[in-house]
Order: structure tokens, then sequence, then C-alpha cells
């Protein structure tokens, strides 16, 4: 917390916000006691919230300021959704029992007596699969339109991941199909469960294309931060029709952050994650609840804010990068509306033109592509 802190600490209304955060997130903490141990005292819901504070606490707290008709929904949708990205991860699990339990998995949400005992890489995970009856139980509550859409993305994402446990990611088409299964499917439910509440009204366009884009964008923005750490892990998801012509092995870049083919390289892969940015913003000149708005623009803010650091920076190449904590605190207490969103966003675009002087790798392509992109946003704007 005192790192975070002093990392914004020329930014005063970060440093407030950040306070503010930790005093909410306090309020939304997990009990101190195992996950195991709580699984046998609380009851379903109880447990739901608990083993989501335990396996991602930033959405905990996230959640809890959505409108209370959602509160449920998406928490339930988040733990299937971990429980079904657990199986994925699991590298000790045999593949044919794993490709059979992806591509099945959308069959037990229903099945009270389904649970998985030993599969996960953390504790928490294999907890959350031992229990996971109680979930089955919170996900019986929900409203069937609900339950459809939770249904139908676990089905399509546990087929995606069943495909590419089998096959690397080669083309750009491949690159785009992986991040539509493990993330543009997360914000197609999304939507459909914001449509399901009432609350939002979007067009079939909005809750297709667009949510799709809206998860493509968050997506390729980790995987670009995350090169380094998932080299490392024996995972590579940048996609061979990109590093190949930069070099011969993905590797390469680690041993040589500041060459120019490894900038080019990264370069290249935050240029093609930015062509996403204008379907994301027609994406949230839709959404009209204001809680919801927040929740879907906060980690796109991000998403660009973290770009702009990443783009011709070899330090991701060979390390972790990432965005001041203060940001994200900032835009998670304080108001954000669309006005400051499109700011936000025009905002990294400008840092990121600024490091496309003559020389700067893949940097004359990328400058068009920010062309097109504001021109695009322009257009839209004049037909709403």
């Amino acid at each position: 917390m005192l790192l975070t802190l002093y990392k914004s600490a020329l930014r005063p209304i970060e440093v407030k916000a950040l306070l503010k955060l930790k005093i909410r997130g306090n309020r939304y903490a997990p009990p101190g006691e195992p996950l195991e141990t709580l699984a046998g005292k609380l009851d379903d819901k109880a447990f739901c919230y608990a083993a989501l504070a335990k396996v991602s606490r930033s959405f905990a707290v996230v959640i809890q300021q959505l409108p209370e008709k959602l509160k449920d929904p998406v928490c339930v949708f988040y733990l299937v959704l971990r429980a079904l990205d657990t199986v994925e991860d699991d590298m000790q699990l045999p593949l044919d029992k794993k490709l059979l339990l992806l591509e099945s998995f959308h069959e037990k949400l229903e099945d009270e007596k389904f649970f998985l005992e030993g599969v996960g890489d953390h504790n928490d995970y294999r907890v959350l699969l031992k229990n996971y009856p109680k979930v089955t139980r919170m996900f019986k509550t929900l409203d069937k339109n609900s339950r459809r859409t939770i249904i139908q993305i676990t089905a399509e994402m546990g087929k995606g991941m069943a495909d590419f446990s089998q096959k690397e990611i080669e083309t750009l088409a491949d690159f785009d199909l992986y991040c539509h299964y493990v993330a543009g499917l997360v914000g197609i439910g999304l939507s459909g469960l914001f449509v399901a509440s009432g609350l939002e009204k979007l067009s079939l366009n909005h809750r297709g294309r667009r949510s799709n884009a809206m998860g493509l964008f968050l997506q390729k923005t980790n995987i670009i931060r995350d090169y380094h750490e998932d080299l490392y892990a024996d995972r590579t998801f940048w996609p061979g029709e990109i590093w190949r012509q930069y070099a011969s092995n993905l590797d390469d870049f680690a041993k040589a952050p500041e060459s120019e083919n490894a900038l080019a390289c990264l370069n290249r892969m935050v240029t093609d994650a930015l062509r996403h940015i204008p379907d994301c913003m027609d994406y949230l000149g839709q959404i009209q609840d204001e809680k919801i708005f927040r929740f879907t623009a906060i980690p796109q803010v991000m998403a660009i804010a973290t770009l702009a650091k990443l783009y011709n920076n070899h330090r991701v190449l060979r390390g972790v990068v990432k965005v001041r904590k203060g940001l994200a605190a900032r835009l998670m207490v304080y108001n954000v509306d669309l006005n400051k969103v499109h700011a936000y966003f025009e905002k990294g675009l400008r840092q990121i033109e600024k490091k496309c002087k003559n020389g700067t790798p893949y940097g004359a392509e990328t400058k068009k592509q920010i062309a097109s992109i504001r021109s695009e946003i322009k257009k839209h704007s004049r037909k709403i």
C-alpha cells in the first residue's frame, strides 16, 4: 500500500481515492479464515461472495458497486467462468479428461451433484470446485434469462478453450478467435445479463460485435503486458503471423528487448489492439445506467493507459510494466462519464503518438491507425 501511495504522491486526488477505496475494500474483504473452513459454515450465497473475494478481491469490490439486480448474476457468472478457467489452467489434468470437462461443463450448471476434487493450481480454486454445488444452487436462484445467458456463454467458451488446448495461435484470425473465446464472450455474456436485468436495452449489434470488441481490447492488452511472465510459464499467446516477421523464436525479444525488431513487434501488437477502440466507444455510448457504465468503462480506461505505457517500451519484454493503481482508484471512487472516458482515451492516444518519432519501429503505421480511430469515432459521434 505504501509503494502504491508513493507512486501517486504527486497526485493528491489519487491518494485520496486510494484511501477511500481501501476503506471500501475492507468492507467487502473476505473473512480471515481459509475458504475451505468457510465452506463448512456459510450458506450458498455467503460462500459464493466469500469465494469471489478470495479468488479476486478487486472484482468483488467492483461487483458491489453494481445495481442490486445484477450483483448475484454477475457474481455467479464470474465464479462459473473462474471454475471453467481453473479446469483449463490445470496442467496436471490429463488432456483427454480436460477436453471432456471443458466441452461438457455447461451441462453441469444445474447438476447439484457435480463437483471436482484436486483440480486447480491454487488452493482457493480447488476449494471452489470441491464445493461447486453451492454455486449451482445459487445459479438456480437466478431468473431464466440470466441462466440461459450463462449456460450459452459457458458452452461456447468451453468449446473454444478445448479447441485451443490442441492448437497454437498462429494467424491474426486465430488471435482474434482465441481472445473472443476467453474474453469477448465475457463481454457478450455481461451484456446479456444487463439486458436480462431490464436496466439496459442494447441492440443485437451492441450485444454481439461491440461487446466482443470490449473483451478483445482488454484481453489483447493483458497478453501484450504479460509477454515475459507468460513466456517463462511456457504459455505463448502472441500470434506467429506477427512475431515470426521479426524473430525466429518468441523468446528472442526477451534476449534483446531494445533491438529494433523487438520494439517493432511490440508496437505492432499494441497497434493491433488499438483497432478495437471505435467499437468500444460505440458500446459505452449506449450504456444508460450510471453504475453499469462505470463497471464497463473503468477497465477500458485502464487498458488504454496500459497500452500507452507499453508502446515502444522495451521493459515490457523483460519484466512487468503496470499503470498506477491510483488511476484505477480514482476512476472507481469519483464520477466517470462518457466525455471523461473519451478524454482518457484521447490522452492515451496522444501519449502513443508522442512516442512515434522518426525512426520509431512501426511508428508510421501506428500513427495511421490512430488517425483512422479518431476518424471513426467522429463519424459515429455525428450519427448520434
